[in-house]
């Protein structure tokens, strides 16, 4: 059976998968720079292994085949899925696969470098050439998917997102935003008036930190046998469902900037660690696009993480790790902080669409051609002025260079992270109305009927559904963005 050819293929494919995840995050962790050449040649081929392999000739014949063949509800799934992942990935040849991947990791590599000395004039060329080959590569996607350049870099991070679609909603969302922003700092100004902000303590040993972070990820649901936490550059969450590496970065004058990217990489990694494990060779037993995952992330660390209910449990455990004593009403003026800042990881619930909707708009002018790469510092600068009135045109270091990003080649990701924002306040709506305990849980430490319906509604499905069917089926109706400004309004303004 042609079936039985494609599930063989699966194993194959995924063993593959399986080791280019684990260098990737070895590379980013703690492969020496010494290394960084030849693990970029040893990635390129196995990068052009796989590629080959995924989109043999055949493969086709065999998914037409399959499609004929009796199949069950879930085979025929992902079969589905299999030919969505054929079509896309047969739009690039081996060759440029290999090109891609080479420059993508030297750039990466120089990115970390560079970016420490603020020197862009050092790393411009690199990401010229990244441009160049997201350019030909959105040029080949949109010819065989018959879609936009950038939809069609949008479609391998999310399927059926369109910029036609989103666009308006940013729009929105933007304008909102920024009417927004001034009255929340003035309701903060009010309310650290009457009760002032105690200062943090400024002295938080680096591995005390990290022992925080593991009990706060174990007590939200993660597994630590089959996982594990490192520091990088820049927080991630990879590696594979069975041995998720997530990262964090430290500061020692202030703790809850490593927690809560902890909590934000743990809700990426419960989602990988709860996938449909007998669909984990099948594209259906994937995360189904970086929306819902993004939406999965932030659930942890805005819904939950941020949320009062949720200190109420963790404040003696922060006093057991770093041996300081917080109130309620002391530590939510830090959680609950908003303000103008550079730094789009370490932003508030607030201003944080702003540093996205920013990108996105950039990005779209570097795929289309508008936009060249040695113009980013000034149209970088320009925006960060008009939507959040600060300044990078000399510090590029916090502007165009502050993300993996674009020296990654990932242009098409950064709507993700808005759309998961909006769609982790619906489903947190969704689940307080089934579970109207949830912030009684919360308050006890205890995570698990609100994992159980995460577990239910979203991380056992896989790919299953499209994006708008998954959020639709979870929550009962289709994206809103109503729930993410009355999350804001309620945590943020007046009430």
């Amino acid at each position: 059976m042609s079936f039985q050819k494609l599930d063989q293929l699966g194993h194959r494919l995924e063993a593959l998968e399986h080791a280019l995840a684990i260098l990737g995050a070895d590379e980013a962790t703690h492969m020496a720079v010494g290394g960084g050449e030849k693990r970029a040649e040893a990635t390129s081929a196995l990068a052009g292994m796989l590629h080959a392999q995924a989109t043999a000739p055949e493969i086709g014949d065999w998914i037409a085949a399959a499609e004929a063949e009796p199949l069950n509800d879930e085979q025929q799934a992902a079969v589905r899925e299999l030919r969505r992942q054929y079509t896309n990935l047969t739009c690039l040849p081996v060759e440029f696969v290999e090109r891609q991947t080479t420059a993508r990791m030297r750039s990466e590599q120089l990115w970390r470098d560079l970016r420490a000395r603020n020197d862009w004039v050092g790393f411009l060329p690199a990401l010229e050439g990244v441009v160049a080959l997201v350019r030909e590569e959105a040029a080949l996607r949109a010819d065989a998917l018959d879609l936009a350049p950038y939809d069609a870099l949008m479609e391998q991070y999310d399927p059926g997102n369109r910029a036609a679609d989103i666009t308006p909603v940013f729009a929105e969302l933007k304008a909102f935003l920024k009417d927004f922003l001034p009255h929340a700092l003035a309701v903060q100004d009010a309310r650290l008036a009457k009760h002032p902000r105690k200062p943090l303590s400024g002295s938080y040993a680096v591995e005390k930190q990290r022992e925080l972070g593991l009990a706060m990820m174990a007590a939200v649901g993660f597994d630590l046998t089959h996982g594990s936490l490192s520091v990088s550059h820049h927080p991630f969450c990879g590696g594979v469902p069975s041995d998720v590496r997530i990262t964090t970065r430290y500061k020692t004058s202030d703790f809850l900037s490593a927690l809560m990217g902890v909590l934000h990489e743990t809700g990426h990694a419960l989602y990988e660690q709860n996938l449909p494990k007998a669909w984990s060779h099948w594209p259906l037993g994937k995360a189904r696009g970086m929306a819902v995952h993004e939406s999965q992330s932030l659930f942890v660390e805005k819904q939950i993480g941020r949320n009062p209910a949720f200190w109420r449990w963790a404040l003696p455990v922060v006093e057991k790790h770093l041996g300081e004593a917080w109130s309620l009403d002391d530590i939510l003026p830090h959680v609950h902080h908003v303000g103008r800042g550079l730094i789009r990881v370490d932003a508030d619930e607030v201003t944080y669409p702003l540093h996205v909707i920013l990108r996105y708009e950039l990005e779209q002018e570097l795929v289309s051609g508008r936009l060249e790469a040695a113009e980013l510092p000034e149209a970088w600068d320009a925006k960060m002025r008009d939507y959040l009135d600060l300044s990078t045109i000399d510090n590029p270091a916090d502007g165009p260079m502050q993300d993996v990003h674009w020296p990654g080649a990932a242009f098409g990701y950064f709507p993700s992270y808005t759309l998961g924002a909006m769609m982790a306040a619906q489903q947190w709506a969704a689940l307080t109305r089934e579970h109207p305990s949830a912030d009684k849980d919360l308050a006890k430490g205890d995570f698990s009927a609100i994992n159980e319906w995460r577990r239910d509604k979203i991380w056992s499905q896989g790919s299953r559904w499209s994006t708008p069917e998954l959020l639709e089926r979870a929550t009962g109706e289709k994206l809103n963005a109503v729930y993410f400004t009355d999350h804001l309004r309620r945590r943020y303004g007046d009430a």
